[in-house]
């Protein structure tokens, strides 16, 4: 087992997160310039994209720009805002936050385009709206055989490993609150019960995972955000100086044995994309399936995605520990890191919070992996014998992550996240033009003071576009005339592409 662990840290993963990051930055720099820093100027569209409802004719056949956020969301908000924080700074020091905070508003952007493409080439099925990388990969640049390549890397991070890195954490959480006397037998009997759990909801469809992840997400990221700024209000004399370290130490103005910037820089670039996957092309999977009535506005929310996971959840974190006054630079900590840290704040009861809050938003992460998935199973076999098997996997990987070693996992999580980023930029970078265009006729009907909507005739240079053909209800203008009672503005553009 450490041979494979060696093999995976050092021949791997050092390699290639030499070169991730650097692709992660220059990809989001240029989605940036090309959209005009979308990922800031248009942060007030986000939230009001948020708030979309698909046509109450649909009652529950469609998901809304919320559901589809929750179920991104579930993926994004786990183990990566709390064990991936805590191994970020154990291993790399306060520096690594200012990182992992560069890497989200950065990744913004990246996080718009990849997210605007997946909902302009989403597909149909069931009455359901799917999609993702795999399909824009397909349509957009014609490369099937990129596009498999992508659905497996997927189907495996998500489904197998990223889940099983679920369950690790949960395990680690809970032996530290038994003050680390778990058995093996204890290991495998959370094992049993969160496999059982989430046999119970993905067997019931992608209906029942946004349900339960809009249920989930909210309440526990809501109490863990609640705890946090108790903390910081208790020690509000130390943020100035705590705001410093994470500063000082990015910048190498700052440096303690073992935690150097570099040590700072590539901890908190795997980390901060582990927990908020900008560039990692899941949550398109989950934006495809929202029913809106522009492609960019699902875009806009999954950059509000990357936001909350890794400005706000994952900062709480960071806060809890720094003000704990850790230890730097020495062995690797995850969940107990977060736990201790805590507890010296509020008391010992801090560490079976942490228990209680990292066990739902895990569970959540299990419901919102498998669906991104599931998504990329449906895009090479509508076999039910196929997805049941596969479902039948997740159950098994969801247990074995239980049972399995912490450093080990998250190796594997670094290698799959990699080989993901790495197909999903070669992807997007030559299509980002396509999410400009979006943008710009998005923005030109918010000028004109109508509520943007798209059909696929208004662009007609883009191909293969199988929906936006205006039988969403969403997509027309009568729709919004009948929300906003009121009459169709006069448009200052002798086009008649706005007014259907």
């Amino acid at each position: 087992m450490q041979s494979i662990e060696d093999f995976l840290t050092t021949d791997i993963n050092d390699n290639l997160w030499m070169a991730i990051p650097v692709f992660l930055i220059l990809a989001g720099v240029y989605f940036g310039l090309r959209t005009v820093i979308v990922q800031i100027r248009m942060f007030p569209d986000m939230i009001r994209s948020l708030k979309e409802k698909p046509h109450p004719a649909d009652g529950d056949a469609e998901i809304s720009a919320f559901k589809a956020f929750t179920i991104s969301a579930a993926s994004r908000v786990g183990t990566g805002n709390v064990v991936g924080v805590a191994i970020a700074i154990s291993v790399g020091g306060p520096g690594a936050v200012f990182w992992m905070w560069m890497i989200a508003i950065i990744g913004g952007a990246t996080a718009f385009v990849e997210s605007t493409l997946a909902q302009l080439w989403k597909s149909r099925d069931d009455g359901a709206y799917v999609g993702g990388p795999a399909y824009y990969i397909t349509r957009g640049l014609n490369a099937r055989w990129l596009a498999v390549i992508f659905g497996i890397a997927i189907t495996i991070t998500y489904g197998f490993v990223y889940n099983a890195v679920q369950t690790n954490s949960i395990v680690e959480a809970v032996d530290t609150s038994l003050g680390g006397q778990s058995s093996l037998t204890t290991k495998a009997i959370i094992g049993v019960v969160l496999a059982a759990m989430t046999a119970v909801i993905i067997f019931g469809g992608v209906k029942r995972i946004a349900n339960a992840t809009q249920l989930i997400v909210p309440f526990m990221a809501g109490a863990y955000i609640l705890i946090g700024v108790v903390v910081l209000a208790l020690n509000i004399e130390q943020v100035p100086g705590m705001i410093g370290d994470i500063v000082g130490h990015a910048l190498g103005f700052k440096e303690i044995a073992g935690a150097t910037i570099g040590h700072a820089f590539m901890q908190g670039m795997r980390r901060g994309l582990f927990s908020n996957e900008a560039g990692q092309g899941s949550a398109p999977n989950a934006a495809a399936t929202a029913t809106v009535s522009h492609p960019v506005k699902q875009g806009l929310v999954q950059t509000l995605g990357v936001y909350f996971d890794t400005l706000v959840v994952c900062s709480i974190t960071a806060f809890i520990i720094l003000l704990s006054n850790p230890t730097f630079g020495e062995d690797m900590e995850s969940a107990n890191l977060t736990q201790e840290a805590l507890a010296s704040q509020v008391g010992q009861w801090g560490i079976h919070f942490v228990t209680f809050v990292l066990f739902f938003l895990a569970f959540s992460s299990v419901l919102g992996n498998y669906y991104l998935a599931q998504a990329n199973v449906e895009y090479f076999t509508r076999s039910k014998t196929v997805l049941t098997s596969f479902r039948v996997i997740v159950v098994l990987c969801v247990f074995g992550g239980a049972i399995g070693t912490v450093p080990i996992v998250w190796a594997l999580a670094d290698t799959f996240a990699a080989t993901m980023v790495f197909i999903n930029l070669i992807a997007i970078v030559p299509l980002a033009g396509v999410a400009v265009k979006l943008l710009k006729h998005f923005s030109e009907q918010k000028r004109q003071g109508l509520e943007p909507i798209f059909h696929r005739d208004d662009l007609p240079e883009l191909k293969n576009i199988e929906c936006w053909d205006g039988s969403d209800p969403v997509t027309t203008r009568e729709f919004w005339n009948d929300q906003q009672g009121q009459a169709l503005p006069q448009s200052t553009t002798t086009s008649t592409q706005y007014r259907r």
